[in-house]
């Protein structure tokens, strides 16, 4: 999308930036009113100079006071006009940067949703983060100053050239023959900070990566003690990017002497012309005064687009880093002509599914199994057996490579992923709570779910006794993970969550792996008439969970090793009657 430089960074993309200023178009008329407001603004200030030469020749030489008066009143109104003009442009750019910025991040958001789980795995979270807060706002300035200013910057130069040639082409060229050594100066502060920018918004986003992963792992740092290696880790991070940003504010304060120097050289050639030809009149003082505004104000906005071509460049890569994760398709797409899942009539088929996460390496080898509407069927195997690849291969988290998956005897893809999601419910072994109260985890939001729904399902589960105790009952904050409660209480809460719709496919994923005994058997009083009349997947390596399923699948190196009851299983002494043996006779060693 980009050019990248021997030294690494990138040039501007035209291509590329015009694709982001699509994002203007529903901002076009808000846009012209800037860029007029701007044309009046950059004319009203090269204005000045030329109004104060006149008042200097046409009234104070010739003392003509009360023309003179005239003349400031006119100057200083022209300086209330300019501020307004500028005082409305401000607060029209910031509008527009700002509603562009919403638009951009929503279109972010909902892209992230819409990613396939694949994505996620492949990809750290900080950069994810990164991309919709960092980049997005450093286009801030492109938005609400960058272009509009860009534009503001080359008309007052045009301006400014315009009253000056018509004034004196002479002292115009000197003023100007400083221009050539300005603009080398300019090319190299913009290579310089350019390289620098860019490694610098590498370092941000390596940063944000390392604390996601800090504080997402904080439990296994303090653990085992790690807090001293891991803070000279950020340490190391942190001292790179402070000598980025060292380096950048080198850079500016070298250019903006160097600029300052140049035009002073600038001003000093004009008055050692001007000194010789003031005495035979050729150049009035007026004219002088004039061209001392005009080269002083030349040289600003030279400089100024230095810095905004960088602001250009340097929102341009973050706008490529956003198209990236636009441009991401890494998802699950429902078929042109897939239906809605009203309700599961029949059950669930396996047949001859293969599926690999990577594509080449097999995690289902040739699967097939039925799960009949209202039957209780549970998945056993070892670790990596596939297992909760079934379940994502059911939720449509993944796409399978060959064989197929019926619901009602329709191809899994022939029904549209949401409405399969509606009639469904999964319990994670490892609990997310959002930083809500306990009802807002429960229902997600959800509108149609009422509070009696909430406090029923809870009921049902037994977990209404404890969330009544907690200090605002179904409105306390969980906090984040759910910090304040056990790992048995946000378990149950899990429950409530996957129970209160009704769903007519109920999936649980070793649900009661970290679940106190106590606690377990307190789900199981009611989990087995909640369960009645409702299609169930559920995986668990505690055995003695599942002894009760209609049936029992056992999977093997991604394959169906075996199938029946737990009975049936355990009479045919192979692979579950092993698992059972190893695990009684651990709990008994116990």
């Amino acid at each position: 999308m980009t050019q990248t430089t021997e030294e690494g960074t990138k040039k501007v993309d035209y291509r590329l930036l015009r694709r982001l200023l699509g994002f203007l178009k529903p901002y076009r008329y808000h846009i012209l009113g800037a860029v007029l407001l701007t044309l009046s603004s950059t004319m009203l200030g090269p204005l000045r100079p030329f109004l104060t030469k006149t008042a200097i020749d046409e009234h104070i030489v010739k003392g003509d006071l009360d023309g003179l008066l005239w003349f400031v009143g006119l100057i200083f109104g022209f300086l209330i006009l300019q501020g307004l003009t500028q005082y409305a442009l401000g607060l029209v750019l910031t509008w527009i940067g700002q509603h562009v910025l919403l638009d951009i991040r929503t279109a972010l958001y909902k892209h992230v949703q819409s990613l396939a789980l694949r994505y996620f795995d492949t990809t750290p979270i900080g950069r994810i983060v990164t991309r919709v807060t960092s980049d997005v706002e450093s286009l801030n300035e492109l938005f609400s100053q960058g272009i509009v200013n860009m534009i503001a910057d080359i008309m007052t130069i045009l301006w400014i050239l315009f009253f000056m040639l018509n004034t004196s082409v002479v002292l115009t060229g000197i003023t100007i023959i400083i221009l050539p050594f300005l603009l080398i100066a300019s090319f190299i502060f913009r290579a310089k900070v350019r390289t620098v920018y860019n490694l610098i918004r590498r370092q941000v986003a390596s940063m944000n990566s390392f604390m996601n992963e800090f504080v997402s792992g904080i439990g296994v740092v303090q653990l085992f003690r790690q807090e001293g290696r891991k803070t000279k880790e950020f340490g190391a991070l942190n001292r790179e990017h402070r000598d980025l940003q060292d380096r950048s504010i080198f850079y500016y304060a070298t250019f903006y002497p160097i600029v300052e120097l140049l035009s002073m050289v600038a001003i000093c050639t004009v008055l050692y012309y001007t000194a010789g030809h003031m005495l035979s009149g050729e150049i009035t003082i007026g004219i002088v005064v004039m061209f001392f505004q005009y080269t002083e104000m030349f040289f600003r906005p030279i400089r100024d687009l230095s810095e905004r071509y960088n602001t250009l460049q340097s929102s341009v890569v973050a706008s490529e880093r956003i198209f990236q994760l636009l441009d991401t398709s890494t998802t699950v797409p429902d078929t042109p002509h897939a239906k809605v899942l009203s309700s599961f009539q029949e059950g669930i088929s396996f047949r001859n599914v293969h599926f690999a996460y990577d594509g080449t390496t097999p995690v289902l080898k040739g699967v097939s199994f039925d799960v009949r509407k209202g039957e209780t069927v549970a998945l056993v195997g070892a670790t990596g057996a596939g297992k909760s690849s079934i379940i994502n291969l059911v939720s449509r988290f993944y796409e399978f490579q060959q064989g197929d998956i019926l619901i009602d005897g329709h191809s899994i893809r022939d029904w549209q992923q949401r409405s399969i999601r509606r009639r469904m419910a999964v319990v994670l072994q490892d609990v997310f709570l959002f930083s809500r109260s306990v009802k807002d985890n429960i229902t997600l939001g959800r509108p149609e779910i009422t509070d009696e729904h909430v406090i029923a399902a809870a009921k049902a589960l037994g977990a209404h006794d404890f969330i009544s105790r907690l200090p605002q009952g179904y409105d306390t904050n969980v906090r984040e993970r759910g910090a304040v409660l056990s790992t048995g209480q946000k378990q149950l809460i899990s429950f409530c969550r996957a129970l209160v719709t009704d769903p007519d496919l109920l999936i649980l994923d070793e649900a009661t792996a970290n679940i106190d005994t106590e606690t377990e058997v307190l789900i199981e009083k009611s989990i087995s008439t909640l369960l009645r009349g409702r299609t169930s997947i559920v995986i668990a390596h505690r055995l003695s969970t599942i002894q009760r399923a209609d049936r029992i699948i056992v999977l093997h190196h991604g394959e169906v090793a075996e199938q029946g009851t737990h009975q049936e299983l355990l009479a045919m002494n192979g692979i579950y009657a092993k698992l059972h043996r190893l695990q009684f006779e651990k709990r008994a060693a116990s």
